[in-house]
Formats: structure tokens, C-alpha cells, sequence
């Protein structure tokens, strides 16, 4: 099976000696490393180096180009380089999203309105974030009317991308088992729960999906949002 996660992707293209050692070898290097450098860091032929090498820039952890000389590339007179991309490489099982918790964090800090509180502009970001996220699928997938059971099932995979691990616990329930704010929603509750669930609402809008709501709902182990179908005549709560 083939995963669509860039950081899995180059962990994977890294489980093996020869790539790791010449992974290793041309990050300390601090520059770029041509084909037969890498080669002899690892002592293998320049073709298997050329290989491997290429394999790590499909997976994402290397990235070449041919040197310059002059400022004007020359293809097949100059030698390929290689050197790291800017992406951190970490994976987290179960799956944390730190980095997002961050990002509403700081965009609060820094648009906090006046007469607005901390945990306001936090909700009020991670909403906006969750409406942006949720507009693009729609955008992408072009749905059309979402009815609660549809809409379930095309958060469920737009929120699996994001690390909730989402289980349908009935046609009309979406529960999410893993928590991507864990263990700082331990620390805090109140505000990163609070902020979970702006951030799942704002999905739900963006989707236009008016038939299914985001609700608190804590549970020992998994995230504390719970997303269901909307009963007839009611309004999702507004964060």
C-alpha cells in the first residue's frame, strides 16, 4: 500500500544502511554532494549510489540539482548534487499535530481583537483554520447537498488525513479515537478541547455540511470532540 504521507514516505526510503548512511553523510557535508562522493562515503559503485540517491529525492528527504557553473545549468557536463530539503522528518504513532496547534496559537496571540480574551481569539482562529480546511474539500470534491450520513463519511477521511483516526460508531456518530493535541490537551483541557472543537465546527461549515455538528464530548483516551447528525430543526452550537 502506498501512503500519501510525505514524512512516512522518507522514513521508509531511510530504513536501509546504504541510504541512510549516505543520507547522513551529505547532512553533515553541509553542502552539496555529488553522485561519486556519496558513493565512496558508503563504498559502493557511483550506478547503485546514483540509485539509492534518487530514491531518497522521489521519497522527499534529498533534493538535486546539477551544479552551476557560471550561473547556467548545463545538463550532462556538470555533476548532479544532492543535498537535504528544509522538511523535518519525524513521525508520531499515534499521530500529533503540534505543529497545527501552534499555528492557531500564534495567529491568536497576534490577531487578538480588542474586547476579545486569549481563549476567544484562539476559538475564533482555529474556526476560521477548520472553515478554510473544510471549503477546500468542498471546493476539490464539489459534493453537492451533504446530507448527515455522506457528510460523516467525507469528514471522516478529510480528518484521517489530520491524524483523528475517526471510527463510525453508528450511521449517525462519528467518534475520533486519537487525540492530534495529545498530550498538551491534558495540560489544558479547557482551552485546547475548546479549540478542537472551533477547529472541527469550522470543518463542518467549509463543508456546508448544516446536517451533522461538532460536539464536546470527552472520553478517556480519544479526542474530545464527537462529531453527529444534526436533529431536525436544530442548529449546531456555535463556538
Amino acid at each position: 500500500m502506498v501512503t500519501a504521507d510525505p514524512a512516512i514516505r522518507a522514513i521508509a526510503a531511510l530504513d536501509d544502511d546504504l541510504r541512510w548512511g549516505m543520507y547522513e553523510f551529505i547532512r553533515v557535508a553541509r553542502r552539496p554532494v555529488t553522485r561519486d562522493e556519496a558513493a565512496a562515503a558508503v563504498g559502493i559503485s557511483r550506478k547503485l549510489a546514483a540509485f539509492h540517491l534518487d530514491k531518497l529525492v522521489d521519497a522527499g528527504a534529498l533534493r538535486a540539482r546539477y551544479q552551476q557553473a557560471g550561473g547556467i545549468p548545463r545538463v550532462g557536463r556538470v555533476p548532479k548534487v544532492y543535498e537535504p530539503t528544509a522538511a523535518d522528518i519525524c513521525v508520531s504513532i499515534p499521530p500529533r499535530s503540534h505543529e497545527t496547534l501552534a499555528g492557531i496559537l500564534l495567529d491568536a496571540v497576534l490577531s487578538e481583537g480588542q474586547g476579545e480574551n486569549a481563549r476567544d481569539a484562539v476559538r475564533r482562529v482555529a474556526r476560521d483554520r477548520g472553515e478554510r480546511i473544510g471549503a477546500a474539500e468542498r471546493e476539490r470534491a464539489r459534493p453537492g447537498r451533504l446530507g448527515a450520513e455522506r457528510a460523516l463519511t467525507m469528514v471522516g477521511r478529510l480528518l484521517a488525513e489530520r491524524g483523528y483516526e475517526p471510527d463510525r460508531e453508528s450511521p449517525a456518530c462519528l467518534r475520533l479515537r486519537n487525540c492530534p493535541f495529545h498530550p498538551l490537551a491534558a495540560r489544558s483541557p479547557e482551552l485546547v478541547c475548546g479549540l478542537n472543537q472551533a477547529f472541527l465546527a469550522g470543518v463542518v461549515d467549509g463543508l456546508q455540511a448544516s446536517a451533522m455538528e461538532a460536539v464536546l464530548d470527552p472520553r478517556a483516551g480519544e479526542c474530545c470532540v464527537e462529531l453527529r447528525a444534526r436533529a431536525a430543526g436544530t442548529e449546531p452550537d456555535r463556538c
